[in-house]
């Protein structure tokens, strides 16, 4: 399965904001900068969190962007879905009904649903579930677990320590 850079993004995004841990909204330049990427992409990115539910956009001189839950009320799945959305991964054309093969096929063979389809589905449904029992928090205590000064490098490199 294969997702966007702009789920990388907004997974570092989110979790640069739980690093942070005051609350304050900030600026899509200044989110941006922390990685050096592009603002007006992952400005693209943080407006679909906020439709997601996950982000807050806060107006005015002072505003930005903020969590709008706890990462631990926050799955990797709902990250997913809200820059990817929900359609299905793979989409079945039928072609075992199309060419000579299919001509030759009775009817009979198509009565039950395509076998790739089914494998697909299987494979895409285990996907979401894997992806649904991870939330961001567990994402973040990873981090933490293996780099145990990120939190303080966001907090530097935003402003906020």
């Amino acid at each position: 399965m294969r997702t966007g850079k702009g789920v990388e993004w907004a997974m570092h995004t989110l979790l640069n904001l739980a690093w942070l841990g005051d609350g304050e909204p900030v600026a899509t330049a200044q989110l941006a900068a922390g990685h050096d990427l592009s603002a007006s992409y992952l400005n693209k990115q943080l407006q679909q969190l906020v439709k997601g539910g996950l982000l807050e956009s806060v107006p005015g001189a002072r505003g930005g962007f903020r969590l709008a839950r706890p990462l631990a009320a926050m799955s990797v799945l709902d990250v997913v879905l809200a820059i990817e959305g929900d359609a299905p991964l793979f989409r079945c054309t039928e072609i075992r009904r199309c060419g000579t093969i299919g001509e030759r096929c009775p009817d009979a063979g198509f009565a039950q649903p395509c076998a790739v389809k089914v494998a697909m589905g299987r494979a895409e449904a285990a996907w979401r579930q894997a992806l649904a029992e991870q939330s961001l928090a567990d994402v973040q205590a990873a981090a933490d677990e293996h780099a145990p000064t990120v939190g303080a490098h966001v907090r530097q490199a935003l402003g906020h320590g």
